[in-house]
């Protein structure tokens, strides 16, 4: 942190504790012109309001607020870039990579640096880790009729997946993917979904309204949408059939998709953005850009393989 901003927060966070001192030295000094004890000359609803002092225990109690503030900040890290006395540390700034945090920590511990969220790291990892390995010795196929690994990936997928797909993985519209239902963009086998995990995804379906138009737009959704047994106008259908062809490069002639591309199947009726005839005219005038990240420093290749598992579980119920 820059001196610049160690500065502004110290002022800041010095400056409001002088004002809290403040304002309380303000509001115990009477300045009512009553004396203390007298009537203020009003009351409501038969309460008669007198000039009393504040509790001196909530003043003393007050006062002590304030002291422990200052004392904490001179202890602890608090005021900008300045460590406190104590020099305690909540993280280690300097990585960049789960490998590179691991190995940071097994150098701290050789020579005696650890802080405090290192030491938590370290218990985390000499107590789970070797479940975690063990786990993943275990094909994702038959690890998904583990009922005890299954409840560590669900964690490990409420964690960090239920953002986009739900706590119940059903996904939403938008370009979350429903992951119950044995549909698969890029495959459903365990080892397709560990890689997906692993690597992430980056989908990108183009825009094509300077290539075919209002009216061969309308068209070709006429006839993408016939593909899944939709009621369309007949004649549209026709004429997007042959300019479904270029389409057919990511989705095959057929429509079903080609999971090497992760372009989706056509003919189920299931929609990553909506199934609408306006948001499949949307989805084909200005394209769709869909992002999965990758989680191999995130999470590890070893827990990466329980939440597979976990959700290779959730298609095959």
């Amino acid at each position: 942190m820059t001196m610049f901003w160690t500065i502004w927060i110290s002022v800041i966070t010095l400056g409001t504790i002088l004002g809290c001192y403040l304002l309380m030295r303000w509001t115990l000094a009477n300045n009512t012109g009553v004396e203390e004890g007298k009537s203020m000359g009003h009351d409501f609803d038969g309460i008669e309001e007198i000039n009393n002092q504040l509790p001196r225990w909530w003043t003393i109690l007050f006062y002590l607020t304030m002291v422990w503030g200052v004392l904490y900040l001179i202890a602890y890290p608090g005021l900008g870039g300045f460590k406190g006395l104590l020099g305690w540390e909540s993280a280690n700034l300097h990585v960049l990579s789960l490998e590179e945090s691991r190995q940071a920590l097994r150098e701290d511990i050789d020579e005696g640096r650890l802080n405090e969220y290192a030491t938590q790291i370290k218990i985390a990892e000499e107590l789970f880790d070797p479940i975690f390995a063990a786990y993943a010795a275990v094909p994702i196929e038959e690890l998904a009729k583990d009922n005890e690994a299954l409840q560590v990936g669900k964690r490990l997928f409420i964690q960090n997946c239920a953002q986009c797909h739900g706590s119940d993985a059903r996904g939403q519209r938008g370009g979350f993917p429903n992951l119950t239902d044995n549909d698969w963009l890029y495959g459903g086998t365990g080892a397709k979904i560990k890689e997906t995990l692993i690597k992430g995804r980056i989908g990108a379906m183009p825009g094509w309204i300077d290539s075919f138009g209002e009216k061969g737009i309308d068209e070709v959704v006429a006839y993408t949408l016939s593909l899944s047994g939709r009621d369309v106008e007949q004649s549209l259908a026709t004429a997007g059939k042959a300019r479904f062809v270029v389409c057919a490069a990511c989705h095959g002639m057929d429509g079903k998709g080609n999971q090497m591309l992760g372009a989706p199947n056509l003919t189920d009726n299931i929609w990553l953005y909506g199934g609408s005839t306006r948001a499949v005219t949307e989805t084909l005038v200005y394209g769709r850009n869909g992002v999965m990240p990758a989680f191999d420093e995130t999470l590890g290749e070893d827990k990466v393989h329980v939440v597979a598992a976990y959700v290779y579980s959730l298609s095959q119920e």
